[in-house]
């Protein structure tokens, strides 16, 4: 997945960015399916953000945030369901699968590809809608992340591609986190060569921000399970 956000700062030109250059070597199931022998887990649903790209696995946002909870004592697994490249449409085929198992909260990252390839808002939306309305319908409770899109199709769109986050949200009553980059996008120091996907240090941030916006769901993680 490549995305640039709606940052002065982003220096590589979304036009140029290959969307699909990791997707053969991502593709592959993100995730096995889970059992309720496994103990409740955490489902984080998303693209190259979500997966780490560039990163050791233990470095990306979802291994950090595991640890952060096992050191705080929850024993949820945080299972990372990123897969580089995927738009909203992508991840909406794969939704039912990643929710196999005692799923109890899932995070739901998406729309950087959606907002590169400037595909419709509407489409994005339709899409994050039926992917929370699944995860509800499971009882699994649900944290959406935002994301920007890129400044080459114009204010307009950008200002309609950040809507629709927040209307989901609003619309779902769902734990909200408006920007999954918020302290890391832009910043030269927290990102890897290509400007776009966190580096180690900008990991952390990330998960930080995920973990603060996931406090009101944890409860979940102490219910018994169904």
């Amino acid at each position: 997945m490549a995305i640039c956000v709606l940052l002065a700062g982003c220096s590589p030109d979304p036009g140029r960015i290959p969307l699909d250059r990791t997707v053969s070597e991502s593709r592959q199931a993100p995730h096995e399916v889970l059992s309720s022998a496994d103990g409740p887990a955490i489902v984080a649903l998303g693209d190259s953000l979500t997966a780490g790209l560039g990163l050791d696995p233990d470095q990306a946002y979802p291994a950090l945030l595991e640890r952060q909870l096992r050191a705080e004592g929850f024993t949820a697994r945080v299972v990372n369901a990123g897969v580089s490249g995927d738009t909203s449409a992508a991840a909406l085929r794969r939704a039912v699968w990643a929710m196999d198992g005692d799923v109890r909260i899932m995070i739901v990252a998406l729309g950087g590809n959606d907002g590169l390839r400037g595909l419709p808002a509407d489409q994005m939306k339709r899409n994050l809608v039926d992917i929370v309305s699944m995860a509800r319908e499971g009882g699994i409770a649900v944290l959406l992340a935002g994301m920007e899109a890129p400044p080459n199709f114009g204010s307009t769109y950008a200002a309609q591609f950040r809507q629709v986050f927040a209307d989901v949200a609003s619309d779902f009553d769902l734990a909200f986190m408006p920007f999954l980059l918020a302290g890391v996008a832009a910043d030269p120091a927290l990102n890897q060569a290509d400007g776009i996907h966190p580096n180690p240090e900008g990991a952390r941030i990330v998960a930080a921000g995920v973990r603060a916006a996931l406090e009101p769901l944890l409860p979940a993680l102490t219910e018994e399970a169904p």
